[in-house]
C-alpha cells in the first residue's frame, strides 16, 4: 500500500475523531435521557406503592427523589441526537469510501480483466466525486440561503445553518475521497478493501499446524 503524505494521515485522523465522538457523545446521551424517563417511572411507582402502605419515610424519600431527576431538562436531547447523527452519517460515509466498506454491486467488474476493469472502476469512482460535488455544492446553497432566514431549531434554537452544514461539508469530503481512491488505483492499481472478519489492531494468529 502507498504510504501517506502527513496531512492525508492527518486528515484521516480527524475524520476518525469527529465520528467517534459524535456516535459517542450520541449514544451516552440517549441512554442518560432513557435512564432518566424509566428512573422517573421507577421513582413514581415507589411512591403510589409507599402511600397504600403507609410508609411515611419512603414517602418523603421516593417524593424527594422524583423531583430530583426530574429537576434535569432532557427534552433537548433527542433533537440534538439526531443533529449528531446526521454529522456522523455524512463524515461516515467519505470514511466508508476511503476504507471501501460501502456495499457495491461489483459482479460486472470482478468478471472483467486488464484495461477494460480498470477503466470501469476508474468511471464509477469518478461518477461518485461527481455526484458528491453536485450534493456538496446543492449544500452550500441550501446552508447559504437557511443563514439568510435566520432559522432556528424548535427545541435547542440552534441555528439550522449550522446542522446543514453537514451536506456540503460531509458531500466535499466524500468527493475528495473518491479523487483520493481513483489517483491512488490509476497510480498503483490498488482499490480500499474491506474484509469483515478482520478487526483493526489486531492481528489473527497463525492457523494450527494441524489445520493447515
Amino acid at each position: 500500500m502507498q504510504e501517506r503524505s502527513k496531512a492525508a494521515r492527518l486528515l484521516d485522523h480527524i475524520e476518525e475523531i469527529v465520528i467517534a465522538t459524535l456516535i459517542g457523545a450520541a449514544t451516552l446521551l440517549i441512554f442518560v435521557a432513557v435512564a432518566q424517563r424509566y428512573g422517573l417511572s421507577g421513582v413514581a411507582s415507589v411512591y403510589r406503592w409507599s402511600r397504600v402502605e403507609d410508609i411515611p419515610w419512603l414517602t418523603s424519600l421516593s417524593k424527594s427523589l422524583f423531583f430530583t431527576i426530574a429537576y434535569v431538562r432532557l427534552t433537548w436531547a433527542q433533537e440534538l441526537c439526531i443533529f449528531m447523527i446526521v454529522w456522523m452519517a455524512k463524515f461516515g460515509a467519505a470514511y466508508g469510501v476511503r476504507t471501501g466498506i460501502h456495499v457495491g454491486v461489483d459482479i460486472l467488474v470482478e468478471r472483467l480483466t486488464g484495461t477494460a476493469k480498470s477503466a470501469l472502476i476508474i468511471a464509477g469512482l469518478l461518477a461518485g466525486a461527481l455526484f458528491t460535488a453536485f450534493v456538496g455544492t446543492l449544500g452550500a446553497h441550501l446552508v447559504w440561503h437557511i443563514a439568510g432566514t435566520g432559522q432556528t431549531s424548535a427545541v435547542l434554537e440552534l441555528p439550522m445553518w449550522i446542522v446543514y452544514l453537514a451536506v456540503p461539508l460531509g458531500s466535499y469530503l466524500m468527493c475528495y475521497r473518491f479523487l483520493e481512491v481513483a489517483w491512488t488505483f490509476w497510480r498503483t492499481g490498488e482499490r480500499p478493501h474491506h474484509d469483515p472478519g478482520k478487526v483493526e489492531g489486531v492481528d489473527a494468529p497463525p492457523p494450527a499446524e494441524g489445520a493447515r
